[in-house]
């Protein structure tokens, strides 16, 4: 069995004029300081806060780091009136005295905060507004280039951008639309079978499905998707300095990578309205047929008379709105990434939450700007 015999320690002196000393002696390393590095610092913090205290560390044999740590920390980050030490610590307390002093830490109280909180955040939405201003102007520069020269438009990039948003979305898309058709009709035909109105689930589910929840299904599942993607893929770019390649070359990205991407997406979108709200409305009528035993046959018949075609209209327009919206925003928070994997974490995140904000804030413009248009 071994105990721990301690190394290092410390005692008192007087001299004859009365005055005390603190005489340390032994070793201060991290090691020897292991198991009372707690009881010695509070130790002497007590002797520490004694007037006209006079401190000799000539008795030390070692010292680290953590020991020149603990003692400054003692001496409240100061050298002592009265210090008395080797020539090779005082290197160490000249370090120490030189490094900044960071002030501390205090809470702001003062009642102007939510104020300046308030004007920061302004701030940065200004910011963000006038990068927004400055790439759609840049996009209608390149649009108005490309139409001159059609031999310069990005077909390859503006078809790949299509493939990756739209067939490679078909899938989570399908899944999501059949389970939420399925859902709501479940739920819509449960409080219609109260009051006998079972026919009316077509009326239901078609205005729902096909002006509003169709849309908004497949834009929050592209902002997350693909969005994302093209937050990220512009992002490593600045990281590994392809874009800046690009502009030594001579080469526009915002012809090659921005404007695809957002004509792609703009493509995309509709259609993934149309695929996302043929399948919901698959998943409703096969919920109808088994909870209110409504035909397959006469679902699609009564479809056509019981929503107006402008309500399809309706939800292709916001499919291209919001598509290109998604693709802007990514494309702008894309470019603002900094070379630096924490900037790019953050600034996809930024893009995603912003991309779905927006998708709801267009849905509620369009609800408002043509809430007389399919609904009777």
């Amino acid at each position: 069995m071994h105990t721990h015999k301690p190394t290092t320690h410390w005692y008192r002196l007087k001299n004859d004029h009365g005055t005390e000393c603190i005489v340390l002696v032994g070793n201060y390393t991290l090691m020897a300081l292991e198991h009372v590095m707690g009881a010695l610092t509070n130790e002497l913090i007590q002797q520490a806060a004694k007037p006209d205290i006079r401190w000799d560390l000539t008795g030390i044999k070692h010292i680290d780091t953590a020991g020149i740590a603990m003692l400054w920390r003692v001496w409240q980050e100061q050298r002592p009136a009265s210090l008395v030490l080797r020539p090779e610590h005082e290197k160490m307390i000249a370090r120490l005295e030189q490094a900044p002093v960071l002030p501390p830490e205090t809470g702001d109280r003062s009642f102007l905060r939510p104020v300046t909180h308030l004007g920061e955040l302004a701030l940065v939405l200004w910011q963000h507004a006038v990068g927004l201003v400055t790439l759609i102007g840049q996009l209608l520069m390149d649009a108005i280039y490309l139409a001159r020269h059609p031999i310069n438009i990005p077909w390859r990039e503006i078809s790949a951008n299509l493939f990756r948003t739209g067939a490679q979305a078909l899938g989570i898309t399908a899944l999501v639309g059949f389970l939420i058709g399925i859902v709501l009709s479940y739920l819509s035909s449960k409080q219609l079978q109260l009051f006998g109105a079972d026919i009316f689930i077509i009326n239901i589910l078609g205005i729902s499905i096909i002006r509003e929840l169709g849309p908004m299904l497949a834009a929050i599942l592209v902002a997350g998707r693909s969005g994302s993607s093209m937050t990220a893929q512009l992002g490593v770019m600045r990281v590994t300095q392809e874009l800046d390649a690009l502009t030594v070359m001579g080469i526009s990205h915002s012809q090659r990578l921005i404007l695809p991407k957002i004509l792609g997406l703009g493509i995309a979108m509709p259609l993934l309205v149309i695929w996302t709200s043929a399948i919901a409305l698959m998943g409703g009528m096969v919920a109808a047929e088994l909870q209110l035993g409504l035909s397959y046959q006469y679902f699609i018949t009564a479809l056509p008379d019981s929503v107006p075609i402008a309500n399809l209209w309706l939800g292709l327009g916001k499919g291209v709105v919001c598509g290109m919206i998604i693709a802007l925003i990514a494309c702008h928070f894309g470019l603002r990434i900094k070379p630096n994997t924490e900037s790019l974490g953050e600034g996809t995140t930024t893009s995603v939450v912003t991309a779905i904000t927006m998708v709801i804030i267009i849905d509620a413009i369009f609800a408002i700007l043509f809430s007389d248009v399919g609904l009777t």
